[in-house]
């Protein structure tokens, strides 16, 4: 699945990393994770470091699919808001997946610091409302976060012209959000699971998954076999192809970064990402050296020709929008891309089986806006099932959520 346009940021900064060899004999592992992008990557650290044998596969290059798309701005913040989520799941799931995610930024912070050089940072992020209507809600919202102890703070017009220079009906400003390389970040990962004993093989195609009763058997394109006891499906927006259910939308989103910028003309963006109610929305962060990278400008578009003609034109209709909400900042495209990305109808992910191939098939579809933060969610959730453990999250991130609408 052809799942980006253009020529994303990360992939130009980083090039081709370290080289991982392709599959070229019979494969046998406790756990097979197909996907080596971040999704794949923090899983299969996760699994490695509880003490199971990983191999990952990747059809690619590592890395080189929607991971190199991404802008990577880590929220705990839903694409659904929290009161929202409230009345379609209830205040307690709702609080339990908001928390959830808060919960993964710090720990996406652990590993940041372990593995070093992924240009992880902490930020403030700005979530500003569109039009003058939405301020009310948006007071609901920040006092229901801060009930969950959540560090957020409603701000007023004034407040916003005065403290960001940014003329906006209302705000929140959320003080736990942080920004990394995607892209070098999954390289890291990947390259420490291999160097701790994993088999790591990229540019190798699986093509047949057949569960049986205590083992999951992989075919490649090239014809080799791949044994394991359980079978990960980190294979992001390509993932719907293995199941006949229907389980999210694709649809294409546009970004841009720009040539270095005087740190003092971004101002409060080196430490704040900015984002809005507006659907579909702008959202931008700066980079470590002095970027930005502006996003925004979706459409249903999921056929990879028509996505590639419309990355300059988007691109420019970014811009445009950044100019306006950011008069000062003079800032045009450098290179500028398009992914593909995943929707649900309640903005939450999926992690674990599917009743379509049993037990030992899981699913990692971290769908949504905050992809990298349910990632690490997914980690955690797909472990406790491998394992056999229950875990509080599982009713709520699984497919079975999908039978109680």
């Amino acid at each position: 699945m052809d799942l980006k346009s253009g020529y994303p940021y990360w992939a130009i900064k980083n090039g081709l990393m370290r080289p991982f060899p392709a599959l070229e004999a019979d494969l046998d592992c406790e756990i097979a994770v197909i996907g080596g992008g971040i999704t794949g990557a923090l899983i299969a650290d996760h699994l490695q470091a509880a003490g199971h044998e990983v191999a990952v596969i990747e059809q690619r290059d590592i890395g080189w699919g929607s991971t190199a798309a991404s802008t990577a701005l880590l929220q705990y913040e839903i694409d659904t808001h929290l009161l929202d989520l409230a009345k379609r799941l209830g205040a307690q799931n709702a609080a339990l997946a908001y928390r959830a995610c808060a919960e993964a930024l710090e720990r996406l912070r652990e590993t940041a610091g372990e593995i070093r050089d992924v240009g992880f940072a902490w930020t403030d992020s700005l979530y500003l409302a569109t039009r003058w209507r939405e301020r009310a809600g948006l007071m609901r919202e920040a006092a229901a976060r801060r009930r969950l102890g959540l560090d957020v703070e409603y701000l007023d017009a004034e407040e916003l012209a005065g403290r960001f220079g940014l003329t906006r009906p209302g705000g929140l400003l959320s003080r736990q959000a942080a920004r990394v390389d995607p892209y070098r970040m999954t390289h890291r990962l990947l390259q420490r699971l291999r160097a701790r004993g994993a088999d790591v093989h990229d540019r190798t195609c699986i093509v047949a998954i057949q569960p049986q009763a205590r083992s999951v058997r992989l075919r490649t394109a090239d014809g080799f076999q791949v044994r394991a006891r359980h079978a990960v499906l980190a294979t992001g927006y390509a993932g719907q192809r293995w199941l006949r259910q229907r389980v999210a939308r694709n649809h294409s989103s546009y970004a841009f970064v720009s040539d270095p910028i005087a740190p003092e003309s971004l101002g409060f963006l080196r430490h704040t990402m900015l984002w809005e109610t507006a659907r579909p929305y702008l959202y931008l962060r700066a980079t470590p050296d002095h970027r930005i990278i502006a996003g925004g400008e979706d459409d249903r578009v999921d056929i990879p020709a028509r996505r590639d003609a419309r990355v300059m034109k988007k691109a420019h209709a970014i811009g445009r929008k950044l100019g306006k909400l950011l008069p000062h900042l003079q800032c045009a495209p450098a290179f500028a891309w398009a992914g593909t990305f995943a929707e649900t109808a309640d903005g939450l992910p999926f992690f674990g089986p599917h009743p379509q191939y049993g037990g030992r098939v899981h699913f990692a579809m971290a769908y949504g806006g905050n992809g990298i933060t349910y990632s690490r969610i997914g980690a955690e959730l797909l472990l406790a099932g491998i394992e056999r453990r229950r875990h509080p999250l599982a009713p709520l991130f699984s497919f079975e959520r999908l039978s109680r609408r």
